[in-house]
C-alpha cells in the first residue's frame, strides 16, 4: 500500500487516487459421491487501483491491478497508461469521499467458529438432507470464505471491513428405471443454520425426482402462478434497478418519485427498501467501493416510488444525497394464502423476464408442479405470461420472509392473470 501511494504521489498529472483491497481467506472441500476427494485452503489479495484525472472540467478514470510480482517499474508504468486513458474520458466533474475512517465487522456466526468446525457441521447438514429413495448427491463442493476489504483514497478516506460467506455447489441426482436425471444447485448464505441448510438442499433432492417424473402438459394448464424467492429477487432488483440514480441519470427509468408502480391495485402494495445489510444475505456490507458509509432507503412505499438511490458520482451528478451502491433489497411481507383449486407453482426457470417498457413478465419454466384436484403433478416444457401492470397490481405476497443473495422478503408470491402455455 506505502509503495502505490508513493507511487502514485509521484506522477503530478494523477488527481486523485482510490485504492481497493481484497483478501480471501478460503476453506474448500470437494466430493464425489460422498467422499471427500480434496481439501484446499487459499489466501489471495486483489489490489485495484483506480486513477483520476481533472481536466478540462471533467474527471477521467482508470483501473490497473497490482501483482505481488509487479516491480517498482513497473507500477509506475501502470499508472503512466492509467493517466493516459483517465485524460480521455470526459465524465462530468464530481468529487471523491473524504477524511472518514472505520474499522467494521459485518455480524456472522461464522466468527465463532473454525474453519475445519464449520465446514464440518455444514458437510452433516448437507448430505443428512439426502434421504429421497433414489436420488444422490453426485458433486458436492463447499466453499467457506473470509473477505477483507480496504479501502483509500487520495482525500483522507481509509476504511477495513470483515465479513464471511458460503457456498455449495451440489449436483443433485436421481436414479431412476429408465434413465439419470441430474439438476444444478448453488447455495449462497452468510449465516450457519443447519436446519435452513438441510432444507435447501432436500427440497433440490425433491426437484430432481420431479424432474424425472415430469411430463410435457397435453392439456391445459389455468389458475394462478406461485413465484418462489429466486424469480421475487429478479423482480425486486428490476424495479430497484428502474429507480437507481444511475438509472435515472441515463433515462434509461420508466418511473420517477411519485410515480405509481401498482395500477389499479387489488393486491398486496409493494414496499421496497435497499439497505446495507439484510439477515443471512452474502451481500451484506458497511460501505461501497468508494468507501461510501451505507445505511438504508426507502425506495416503494404503498406500490409508489418515493426515493432514488445509488452511488457517490451519480448521487452528485443528479443533485441527491449519495446513499452508496445498497447491496440488498428488502421487500415487504403480504397477506398471501395458499391458492386453491387449480394452479401451478414454479419451481425453476431459465430466468424471469421482467420488462416494464414492453409490459411483459414471464419467461421458460423448466420445472414446476400443477396443483389439480387434490392432485400434484410435475410438469416441464412450459412457459408462463402476462401484462406486467396487470400482475403487479394483484399480486399477493406470502407473510413469511427467507433470503436469496441480496433478497429478503417474501418467500412466495401469487401471481394472477398469467397465461400458461
Amino acid at each position: 500500500m506505502k509503495q502505490i501511494i508513493e507511487a502514485l504521489s509521484a506522477d503530478p498529472r494523477v488527481s486523485d487516487y482510490k485504492i481497493n483491497m481484497h483478501q480471501k481467506e478460503s476453506y474448500e472441500l470437494f466430493f464425489v459421491k460422498g467422499k471427500l476427494e480434496t481439501l484446499r485452503r487459499t489466501d489471495t489479495c486483489d489490489r485495484e487501483v483506480t486513477v483520476y484525472v481533472d481536466h478540462d472540467g471533467f474527471k477521467g478514470d482508470a483501473q490497473f491491478f497490482v501483482y505481488p510480482s509487479t516491480t517498482a517499474g513497473q507500477l509506475t508504468r501502470l499508472i503512466g497508461e492509467a493517466v493516459d486513458k483517465a485524460s480521455l474520458l470526459e465524465n462530468q466533474s464530481y468529487t471523491l469521499p473524504d477524511k472518514d475512517t472505520g474499522d467494521y465487522v459485518v455480524a456472522s456466526n461464522f466468527a465463532e467458529l473454525s474453519f475445519p468446525d464449520l465446514a464440518a457441521a455444514v458437510t452433516q447438514a448437507v448430505f443428512s438432507a439426502n434421504d429421497i429413495p433414489g436420488t444422490a448427491l453426485n458433486a458436492v463442493e463447499i466453499f467457506l470464505n473470509k473477505h477483507t476489504e480496504t479501502v483509500r483514497n487520495s482525500r483522507g478516506l481509509q476504511k477495513r471491513q470483515q465479513r464471511y460467506d458460503a457456498m455449495v455447489e451440489a449436483i443433485p441426482t436421481y436414479n431412476g428405471e429408465k434413465q439419470s436425471v441430474e439438476l444444478y444447485e448453488q447455495y449462497n448464505f452468510s449465516t450457519l443454520d443447519e436446519a435452513a441448510i438441510r432444507r435447501e438442499i432436500g427440497e433440490k433432492l425433491a426437484q430432481v425426482k420431479a424432474r424425472y417424473e415430469a411430463v410435457t402438459p397435453d392439456f391445459p394448464l389455468e389458475g394462478p402462478c406461485v413465484l418462489h424467492a429466486q424469480e421475487l429477487a429478479s423482480l425486486f432488483g428490476s424495479i430497484a434497478q428502474d429507480l437507481n440514480y444511475g438509472s435515472v441519470y441515463a433515462h434509461t427509468n420508466l418511473f420517477k418519485k411519485g410515480d405509481a408502480i401498482q395500477k389499479s391495485l387489488s393486491g398486496d402494495p409493494i414496499g421496497i427498501t435497499m439497505a446495507a445489510e439484510a439477515p443471512g444475505s452474502v451481500r451484506s456490507a458497511k460501505f461501497d467501493a468508494d468507501g461510501l458509509s451505507l445505511g438504508s432507503i426507502r425506495l416503494v412505499e404503498g406500490g409508489k416510488a418515493v426515493n432514488y438511490y445509488g452511488s457517490n458520482r451519480f448521487g452528485q451528478y443528479l443533485g441527491e444525497v449519495p446513499t452508496g451502491s445498497l447491496p440488498c433489497c428488502l421487500a415487504d411481507p403480504g397477506t398471501g394464502k395458499t391458492p386453491e383449486g387449480n394452479w401451478l407453482e414454479v419451481l425453476s426457470m431459465s430466468g424471469l423476464q421482467v420488462d416494464f417498457y414492453n409490459d411483459y413478465i414471464g419467461g421458460e419454466v423448466r420445472l414446476a408442479c400443477y396443483h389439480t384436484g387434490g392432485k400434484e403433478i410435475p410438469v416441464t416444457g412450459i412457459s408462463i405470461s402476462g401484462k406486467l401492470s396487470q400482475v403487479l397490481g394483484s399480486i399477493r405476497l406470502s407473510p413469511e420472509v427467507t433470503t436469496h443473495n441480496g433478497y429478503h422478503g417474501p418467500e412466495r408470491a401469487i401471481l394472477s392473470d398469467m397465461k400458461i402455455f
